[in-house]
């Protein structure tokens, strides 16, 4: 395609098709994520799957987001320097590729690298559909863009599950990797016919030595809390090594970041209140919601006991509720502010999340499918303002460096959420079944006492002598899921006090002035 010079006060020409191309090439990357959350069980399963345990879950989401968090900022500035399209199209590739290799995996350690790899395409894609966003639309018309974009992010959501559950029952638990293949393909020859190229004309130098740094912490921190899951402490030298290596590695990175003038992660951003107030909303609600769904999956399919197709579709009201609101999330912004849209969608996270404390399994299907549509419907009228509000507040020019810093925020807070979370429901798990077990041999206490899907698995190894850990195990977990939804609301309603502190009001009108500089795309 031939560049065309765009004025920033009108826009592409084409920008609602290119949108629909930039939706469509996001839909794998966010379809693959929510349809992993109902494989989960299944992958657990030694018979049917991988015989995962869930430390190695964790890690098999995890794996993707900090590779995906780590690399987002210098493939957002790749991209801005050797053209954005062009790393849509080759993130598209990898991820792809690495979509093949994890549905193919044949144990859970091959998963976890694979699932890695498809983070690094991933990488490529998030930031570069935003930067074009930002690039062909003009200012008026970005945030309903954005929303149009946060919309179909709830479409794949909405998709995700059912799609999911419908191919765990029908193939293999590959196949919810397998899916992403077509939607790649399709894609790429949509990239690489409709969508404008864009670059930055003055790019950021690279600094890999930030890149490695920020890595190397995220792991070891993360390594070390989902550790601590497992051994149900926090005193262990395995434990507390990791974990402040990682935070002096990440320590360093500050230090390195704030030194050189090109970094990677430009921590000064941080002193633009609107920027840094998004921003910590949105990890915020990231980290307590994925790791709210990763116990949301297990009390669905296990304690519930519904199959992986109608647990996906009793998520579908969450995922609706984004895909009806997102698009009119700007008007509600528009016509209250952001810092009291925010502060009252922020709430209503937290109710919802505290909700979760009072599930049993006497707890009736139609109030959990309205706790789901009213937390999606909140969580729609927080991320496409936050989003816009952190694009707007960094130069147009900058943007995939912008989207970058947004979505690595977002990423890392969601694999923080799912490894603290997740190590604290362990942790509960694990002393609660400590005397249900204690009449076993110490290697299959430690292996049942992991999860409630070891449990049963063990359960269902002894035949009748195992039917007695099967009411205690439910128990155990269903008292482990309202401590971890109790730590989870708790951590939402900081994300309340900081919106209502620093989020700041009714975004002020566009001026003329600002709309004059025209790019060339």
């Amino acid at each position: 395609m031939k560049n065309v010079v765009v004025d920033p006060s009108t826009g592409h020409p084409r920008r609602w098709g290119i949108l629909g191309v930039l939706v469509f090439s996001l839909l794998a990357v966010v379809l693959d994520n929510t349809i992993l959350n109902v494989a989960m069980k299944t992958i657990a399963d030694k018979t049917v799957g991988l015989g995962a345990t869930q430390s190695e879950l964790e890690w098999a989401i995890n794996s993707y987001t900090l590779v995906f968090a780590g690399l987002l900022f210098t493939f957002g500035v790749i991209g801005d320097r050797t053209g954005r399209k062009r790393m849509l199209f080759i993130g598209m590739a990898l991820f792809g590729l690495a979509s093949l290799a994890s549905a193919y995996s044949q144990d859970p350690m091959q998963l976890i690298f694979a699932r890695a790899a498809m983070g690094i395409g991933g990488a490529a894609i998030m930031p570069a559909t935003l930067a074009i966003i930002s690039n062909i639309f003009p200012p008026g018309e970005r945030g309903k863009a954005i929303g149009v974009w946060a919309g179909g992010v709830g479409l794949a959501v909405a998709i995700g599950p059912i799609t999911g559950g419908l191919l765990i029952e029908r193939f293999w638990w590959g196949s919810v990797f397998l899916i992403n293949v077509p939607i790649v393909i399709i894609s790429m020859i949509l990239i690489a016919t409709v969508v404008p190229e864009s670059r930055d004309p003055k790019p950021s130098r690279l600094d890999p030595f930030g890149v490695v740094l920020s890595i190397i912490g995220l792991v070891a921190v993360v390594y070390g809390i989902i550790r601590g899951g497992e051994l149900a402490t926090v005193a262990s030298a395995e434990v507390l090594v990791p974990t402040l290596i990682g935070l002096a590695v990440l320590g360093v990175f500050v230090w390195w970041e704030r030194r050189i003038d090109h970094p990677v992660f430009d921590v000064r951003n941080f002193t633009n209140v609107r920027f840094s107030s998004a921003i910590g909303m949105m990890g915020i609600v990231f980290f307590a919601m994925m790791g709210g769904m990763f116990f949301l999956t297990f009390y669905l399919q296990v304690v519930l006991g519904f199959s992986p197709v109608q647990a996906g579709a009793l998520m579908i009201p969450f995922a609706a509720a984004q895909l009806i609101f997102a698009p009119l999330s700007q008007r509600v912004h528009q016509r209250f502010g952001g810092k009291l849209s925010a502060t009252v969608s922020m709430i209503v996270v937290t109710g919802a999340l505290a909700s979760y404390a009072i599930m049993d399994q006497s707890t009736p299907v139609l109030l959990i499918e309205i706790i789901f549509f009213v937390q999606g419907a909140a969580m729609a009228n927080i991320m496409p303002p936050a989003t816009t509000a952190i694009m707007e507040s960094l130069p147009r020019e900058k943007a995939g460096v912008g989207s970058a810093m947004s979505n690595t925020v977002r990423q890392v807070a969601g694999a923080l959420g799912v490894a603290v979370l997740g190590s604290v429901l362990s942790s509960s798990y694990r002393g609660e079944m400590a005397p249900t077990l204690a009449g076993l041999p110490a290697d299959a206490q430690h292996a049942a006492g992991e999860s409630v899907v070891a449990t049963l698995g063990l359960a269902q190894e002894l035949g009748e002598r195992g039917q007695a850990l099967i009411k205690p195990a439910f128990a155990a977990f269903i008292d482990g899921m309202h401590v971890t939804a109790l730590v989870s609301a708790v951590i939402a309603l900081i994300g309340v006090a900081v919106v209502a502190r620093w989020m700041p009001g009714k975004p002020r009108p566009v001026k003329h002035a600002e709309q004059k500089e025209s790019v060339v795309v």
